[in-house]
């Protein structure tokens, strides 16, 4: 490792068919202190703050702000586009996103399109791959931080990135819910605010890294990728959980699908909400894998269902 914490892509290791220069993994201190800052003070709070109350309340505000925000808002709404809204809804959108504390909506749209990127590809820096074991995808997805050398070539669109309003969100966003803990504070206590702010918004980033981490790993597949490093797995109870995001072999097959459960059994919150929105009028010219005129991946194929464990260094299936 070099000085400073960075680790280049020969360091990290990636695959021998990947030529250097693609970007580095550094340390993220403000990462790391946000997680810290909100997880500690939510866990001291629990025995004083948590009720049957607090706990409806903080599941409430976590359907909101990841549901509603993030994966309907910014997963599904401006980083996959797979509806159209109107300006106010959009906005209105994100900024229930940033009130789930997991960052700013550029930042993630960044990060978003240069996974997708390797991913999409054999050669695939091991940041991205899931090739490593849990602690190391713990510490590299909650403290650190991939830096490409460029953005030019992973399709980043520039009407989004440069959005004055998601910027603005992406400046500011660790204050929204500061503030929201500021006012739960004063209104019903610090121990309150600790579980339904502090402690929501730890549970959703490390949440979001355990779902991201299983799905590509373990679960059931029924659609292949082809030339692609990561398929995505399937699993039933963190599909349901996460709201839609843990069918992941779905996504990588659909990834301009609003709906992101196949089978019936296959719960999506997200997609109710997208069809809720769709009925208010909300949103619309939904996009959806099993409506007429829907065009998938084209390198994505079905495959006979199988279940599949995905060891530290290799796949194998059972």
């Amino acid at each position: 490792m070099n000085p400073g914490g960075r680790v280049s892509d020969d360091e990290m290791p990636a695959p021998s068919s990947l030529s250097a220069g693609t970007g580095r993994v550094e340390l993220s201190w403000p990462k790391t202190l946000w997680f810290y800052a909100n997880l500690v003070p939510g866990l001291i709070a629990l025995p004083f703050g948590l009720s049957v109350g607090t706990a409806a309340w903080g599941f409430a505000l976590a359907f909101l702000t990841l549901c509603v925000g993030h994966s309907v808002g910014l997963h599904r709404g401006v980083i996959h586009r797979t509806y159209e809204t109107s300006r106010v809804a959009r906005c209105v959108l994100a900024t229930l996103f940033v009130f789930a504390g997991l960052g700013g909506p550029v930042s993630w749209l960044r990060v978003h399109f240069t996974r997708d990127h390797w991913q999409n590809k054999s050669a695939c820096p091991r940041y991205f791959r899931y090739e490593h074991g849990m602690l190391r995808d713990y510490h590299w997805n909650l403290h650190c931080r991939f830096v490409p050398t460029s953005d030019a070539d992973y399709g980043i669109p520039e009407e989004d990135a440069r959005d004055r309003f998601l910027v603005f969100l992406e400046r500011t966003w660790f204050v929204w819910p500061m503030l929201l803990a500021v006012v739960v504070a004063a209104a019903y206590g610090p121990a309150i605010a600790g579980v339904t702010c502090g402690l929501r918004v730890a549970g959703g980033i490390l949440g979001h890294w355990f779902v991201g981490y299983v799905s590509h790993k373990i679960g059931y597949v029924r659609y292949g990728v082809e030339g692609a490093s990561a398929e995505g797995r399937n699993v039933f109870f963190l599909g349901v959980l996460s709201f839609g995001e843990g069918f992941h072999n779905n996504h990588h097959a659909y990834p301009g699908s609003a709906r992101m459960g196949v089978k019936w059994y296959e719960l999506d919150a997200g997609w109710l909400v997208v069809r809720t929105l769709e009925l208010l009028r909300v949103v619309r010219n939904v996009r959806a894998w099993h409506r007429p005129g829907f065009r998938a991946k084209a390198t994505a194929s079905a495959v006979d269902p199988h279940f599949i464990f995905r060891n530290d260094d290799e796949g194998q299936s059972r």
